[in-house]
């Protein structure tokens, strides 16, 4: 779903509702929520705007549609890569390793971040970051923290993924070559997830 190839000419008569979520989603990774809007999205698309309405009534209901596909995806992510790993130091480290990858759901996430203020967007917002944060604890009470503490370090560590995501988008940190980064993520792992 997250794929970001833009149709090419003989495809865009055949554009399907999807086809016009995973652009506006892309849309929202570079641009922000407030930027997207059906005039060039479908320029975007090479594409009149007038195929938009064969699927979609309007802006809010391709927003709508696309926003359930990202959340669906998202927990989909969260059950397959983190649900399915067994050992609950493996599991919280395969989540700050995630940050790595499937970079266009990160940047989706961290442009909604900036939208909280958005009808949409807020409860999305909310059942994500509740789903992430209550597999986070279950892992750390797996670990032996009492559920309190393993509460609070859950949240720590959403705070210290939602910042990273954050500081990049604002440009206030400074690009890290891929070698940097993976460093850096070893770091926080290591001083967020005790040793069994």
């Amino acid at each position: 779903m997250m794929s970001q190839a833009v149709p090419t000419k003989r495809s865009r008569a055949r554009l399907s509702a999807a086809d016009w979520e995973q652009q506006a989603l892309q849309m929202i990774a570079e641009q922000g929520v407030h930027a997207l809007a059906v005039e060039p999205l479908a320029r975007r698309m090479g594409i009149t705007k007038g195929s938009f309405y064969w699927h979609f009534s309007n802006r809010e209901a391709l927003l709508d549609q696309a926003l359930a596909g990202w959340e669906k995806h998202d927990a989909r992510n969260l059950n397959t890569s983190l649900g399915a790993i067994e050992d609950p130091r493996e599991r919280l480290i395969s989540f700050f390793r995630r940050v790595g990858r499937e970079r266009l759901t990160h940047e989706v996430f961290s442009a909604l971040c900036m939208a909280t203020d958005h009808p949409q967007v807020e409860p999305v917002l909310e059942r994500v970051a509740n789903r992430r944060m209550k597999h986070i604890a279950r892992a750390f009470e797996e670990l032996g923290l009492p559920s309190v503490e393993a509460e609070h370090r859950a949240r720590l560590t959403y705070s210290v993924y939602l910042g990273f995501w954050q500081l990049r988008r604002q440009h206030q940190t400074p690009s890290l070559s891929s070698q940097a980064f993976e460093a850096y993520i070893e770091h926080v792992i290591s001083t967020l997830i005790p040793v069994a």
